[in-house]
């Protein structure tokens, strides 16, 4: 009773702790302005369906989507046993599915095959980082803890991996010695090859099954809370962000509410604007971006296909559209720590443009989308970017002396260049 009353104990805490600080995620989410993504449902969907479940941009890399498949299908599949887990751990049984029969010795069988894949995928992940250290997995944004991040994730799945298939062997031995308690279920073709490895008492077989049996659920446990700190949270992230991601073609922008009543109050005086507060054009903080923009920073893998097939960090430029959304998820955590210390009104004088992302990198952008297009979870630098350059440029009025030329000349000559609209066809004139 004293491990059963340990288990419950520790799986209540657990629960718990990941609700508190999944909580605070969502609050900070709600921190963005509110925009409609519930329409088209049957599209989104399928969207989610297929980019989340389906993989289906991730297969732009062959050799990293062939190993990811392994992690993201072994750690879905092999969870469905801590299911039995936790009823043993919660009424003192153990194996209480071995009733099943053959069907069980056919699951615990595909789950030692899972388990070994994921063991094998994570360490050349780990080689690949580490070793081979690909450009992708480098940059200014990637410091010490980004680092640390994916290789503490990638050594927990090796170590997890690796007590599940311990714990095994040494349950398929003490069944062979036909110990109390252990009956004889269960099909092991991985794990039986470390049987000849394990010691041959009882008691040191029974310690070994029971410490990784426990190792494996407290491992779990720990990297469920571990999440919410982890750019892994996009495991649970990645399926509603795929679902409110927007669905319109790229690079079609949407026009801003604020102008659209301006302009719409200029041609009609009666016309009355549904806000009663005065908008604000574009973002200066994370509080003036949408709750989506904030979830795709939350979601944000770290893995770079963005930043690597961006033209502007290719060409040497400061942008790396990886930064803008780190850079933002770091901010609105700051925003959240604020407000759980100092109150929803505090103001600590800080702001995403400025104190994270700098001018130089909104304005090296060339809005081709190619980061929106290579996310493997249909995140959208590239929104955050233009709500950045819309503030700087119409509340601020501050941009490039190139744009603001641009501007003047649209503005005075109706297009982007310096000639006169009468002279526009004096070239065809000439010839």
């Amino acid at each position: 009773m004293v491990s059963q009353i340990l288990f419950l104990l520790l799986t209540l805490a657990a629960i718990a702790l990941f609700t508190v600080n999944s909580r605070k995620i969502i609050r900070n989410i709600r921190l963005g302005k509110a925009i409609n993504h519930y329409d088209q449902p049957q599209k989104r969907l399928m969207t989610m369906l297929r980019v989340a479940f389906g993989q289906s941009k991730m297969v732009v890399r062959p050799i990293p989507a062939f190993l990811h498949f392994f992690v993201y299908v072994g750690f879905v599949i092999i969870n469905i046993e801590v299911l039995e887990i936790m009823i043993d751990g919660l009424f003192g049984t153990h194996r209480i599915f071995h009733g099943m029969g053959g069907l069980y010795d056919f699951l615990i069988g595909s789950f030692e095959i899972l388990a070994l894949t994921v063991w094998l995928s994570c360490a050349i992940f780990l080689v690949r980082r580490n070793i081979l250290k690909l450009k992708r997995f480098r940059g200014v944004e990637m410091t010490s803890w980004p680092k640390s991040d994916a290789n503490y994730i990638l050594i927990t799945e090796i170590l997890l991996m690796s007590a599940f298939l311990l714990m095994n062997a040494a349950d398929a031995k003490l069944q062979s010695l036909g110990a109390g308690h252990y009956v004889s279920a269960g099909s092991f073709p991985v794990s039986q090859f470390l049987i000849n490895i394990l010691p041959n008492t009882e008691n040191s077989l029974i310690i070994l099954e029971r410490g990784c049996w426990w190792f494996h659920i407290i491992g779990i446990l720990a990297f469920l809370n571990y999440l919410p700190y982890s750019k892994h949270f996009h495991i649970l992230f990645a399926f509603p962000n795929t679902y409110f991601s927007n669905l319109e073609p790229k690079g079609e922008f949407t026009n801003m509410a604020s102008v659209t009543n301006e302009v719409k109050a200029m041609l009609d005086p009666s016309f009355v604007p549904a806000e009663t507060e005065p908008g604000k054009f574009g973002a200066k903080d994370v509080t003036d971006l949408n709750w989506v923009n904030l979830m795709n920073a939350y979601t944000c893998t770290e893995c770079g296909r963005c930043t690597s097939v961006c033209p502007a960090n290719i060409t040497g430029k400061l942008l790396s559209p990886r930064k803008i959304m780190m850079d933002t998820r770091d901010r609105v955590a700051e925003v959240g720590k604020n407000i759980d210390i100092h109150g929803v009104d505090h103001q600590d004088g800080k702001s995403l443009l400025d104190d994270y992302i700098s001018r130089e990198e909104i304005w090296a952008c060339t809005s081709c989308n190619a980061c929106v297009e290579a996310c493997p979870v249909n995140i959208d630098p590239l929104q955050i970017i233009m709500e950045l350059r819309r503030f700087a440029v119409m509340e601020e009025s501050q941009a490039p002396a190139s744009i603001n030329a641009m501007m003047g000349n649209i503005e005075n000559n109706q297009a982007p260049w310096k000639y006169s609209p009468a002279d526009r066809f004096n070239w065809a004139e000439e010839n």
